[in-house]
């Protein structure tokens, strides 16, 4: 056994990766979103490309349907992969503090006494 050496954890886990999922779909209330003032502009600029898409659908947009829909998609897909990312770090959190709690009883210790010249 090597010290200090210890396995490196996979960076998607799939109890943290579900979760993570639902929490990323779960953070796009607005009101949670608010606290992130850069993601809350991107996901009101997603709610009126949206609109835009739908108004153009009934024939009355100032672009084509599909060019709305693609950077709808795209707006939406941002926040949902920053809520993602964010949701995976507050999930990996714990689980790293769970780690180093049971290393804590595991890890075995050398103590290296020197002498002191007088």
């Amino acid at each position: 056994m090597t010290i200090g050496h210890r396995k490196a954890r996979p960076l998607f886990e799939l109890p943290i990766v579900r979760r993570a999922i639902v929490r990323s779909f779960w953070k796009l209330d607005p009101r949670h979103q608010v606290k992130n003032p850069v993601m809350f502009v991107v996901e009101i600029g997603s709610v009126l490309t949206t609109a835009l898409f739908v108004q153009a659908l009934v024939g009355q947009g100032e672009a084509p349907p599909g060019f709305i829909l693609a950077v709808s998609l795209w707006l939406w897909f941002s926040v949902v992969v920053a809520n993602f990312a964010e949701a995976m770090a507050e999930g990996r959190g714990p689980a790293q503090a769970d780690e180093l709690r049971r290393q804590r009883r595991a890890v075995v210790s050398l103590r290296i006494f020197r002498k002191v010249a007088a």
